[in-house]
């Protein structure tokens, strides 16, 4: 494939210096997992066809409420944002889809866009909607909501907007349009709460209803913010009774953000499992709320207990178990090409890691009320260091042993600083 970003035989030289200490690694893991009765190719096997797609929006900076600062060579418009998330699918090799947001991510010809990013080795996953802001040129405003506003000529727009990304991801070979509403109050009596659902479903069942057969509707929930009184879809509960009343092919999707504090994320995978609505996951961290942090980097262990229950789902599946994985972040600090590899390790790590849990150990515990032998099952598989396992499955695949490092000796980002246009400075949102 020539339209891949980085040289190969950069890679294939990395690799080889690295390749005899990773064997080492991965032989010793071998022996240590072969005494718990597990076989380490079985567990590569699986993590080689694990994958997460990546955001288009991530390959930017993001901001806070207050500013953005952006860095040189940072993407200015979908090309070069297929070109960074080519580099980390050529690196990590778990990412080979992108997830496009309109309009920000509009061109003219969308099936020149599909061949593009086929050229760099990339997919295209679901699409997503824009109902969350104004565009230049729009009709009607969005400033008292958008599926759910008291004016149906906003509602109409707004649905309109969603039906045009449906079309729009036919034409890139998509097969899910995931829909998220800033829609809520900031003051008590501001609005009818009972008429404002009524709103979203009598909407969101015309976007339903231009589904293709094979598409899916995520159902993203958001606890608060923009709107910090009410949401409209505010919870698994409000999100799961949307795609109850709406059909088979609307289902929920859980962001790991959007939840209040201390909020039990992995037993809502359960449930939404439990009735078949689970339908995929925006991954990043949080420390107060919707921090939008890179997976992982707060709370590893909340990730590996959710990959447990996916695990638990996987081993025991319902109709329709299929949940997308993706990742959503605001990089405010770091190159987000950086930290969607580093991510994207988290994220295959805490798979791997339940992948080890001895299932047998810890159904006999649980049946047996053995809660400290129970939680030990959990714990001597969250303690493992899988790195090997990733590492290995990355090198034979194509992809890098050391990611970050083969990164920064590519210099990616200085040639894309001489190459590309500067993007200006930000605002932030207040």
């Amino acid at each position: 494939m020539t339209g891949l970003p980085l040289s190969i035989d950069q890679i294939e030289s990395h690799n080889a210096a690295r390749r005899e200490a990773l064997q080492d690694d991965y032989d010793s893991l071998g022996r240590q997992l072969s005494r718990r009765g597990q076989d380490i190719e079985t567990i590569k096997s699986k993590v080689a066809a694990f994958s997460v797609a990546v955001p288009s929006w991530g390959a930017g900076r993001g901001g806070t409420r207050f500013a953005k600062f952006p860095i040189p060579g940072e993407p200015t418009n979908i090309h070069e944002k297929l070109e960074d998330c080519a580099v980390v699918q050529q690196l990590c090799r778990i990412t080979p889809r992108v997830s496009p947001h309109f309009p920000w991510d509009r061109v003219e010809d969308y099936q020149a866009l599909k061949e593009e990013a086929g050229a760099l080795g990339l997919g295209f996953d679901a699409v997503n909607s824009n109902t969350f802001q104004d565009q230049p040129g729009q009709a009607q405003s969005y400033r008292s909501g958008s599926l759910t506003a008291t004016d149906k000529a906003v509602r109409d727009q707004a649905v309109a907007h969603n039906i045009e990304c449906i079309e729009i991801g036919r034409q890139l070979g998509s097969r899910a349009l995931t829909v998220w509403i800033g829609d809520g109050t900031n003051f008590p009596g501001q609005q009818d709460l009972s008429a404002s659902l009524d709103r979203y479903l009598d909407s969101a069942a015309q976007i339903y209803a231009a589904l293709p057969d094979s598409w899916r509707m995520l159902l993203e929930h958001k606890m608060f913010e923009p709107a910090f009184y009410s949401t409209v879809i505010s919870d698994w509960g409000s999100s799961i009774l949307a795609a109850n009343e709406l059909g088979p092919k609307a289902q929920c999707l859980v962001d790991l953000g959007h939840h209040a504090p201390n909020v039990n994320i992995e037993q809502i995978v359960a449930r939404l499992h439990r009735f078949g609505k689970l339908g995929g996951f925006h991954f990043n961290d949080s420390k107060y709320g919707d921090d939008d942090l890179d997976t992982g980097s707060i709370n590893p262990h909340q990730l590996f207990l959710v990959f447990n229950e996916l695990v638990e789902a996987e081993r025991n599946p319902r109709d329709g178990f299929n949940p997308a994985y993706m990742i959503d972040q605001s990089h405010n600090v770091t190159d987000p090409i950086e930290s969607m590899l580093s991510s994207a390790e988290a994220i295959a790590a805490a798979y791997v890691k339940a992948l080890l849990v001895d299932r047998e150990a810890l159904h006999e515990a649980q049946a047996a009320n053995d809660v400290m032998m129970a939680f030990q099952a959990l714990r001597r598989a969250y303690r493992t260091d899988v790195t090997p396992i990733l590492a290995m499955a990355r090198a034979e695949a194509g992809g890098a042993i050391d990611v970050l490092d083969l990164y920064r000796d590519a210099g990616w980002r200085e040639r894309k600083t001489q190459e590309r246009k500067a993007v200006g400075l930000g605002a932030g949102i207040v």
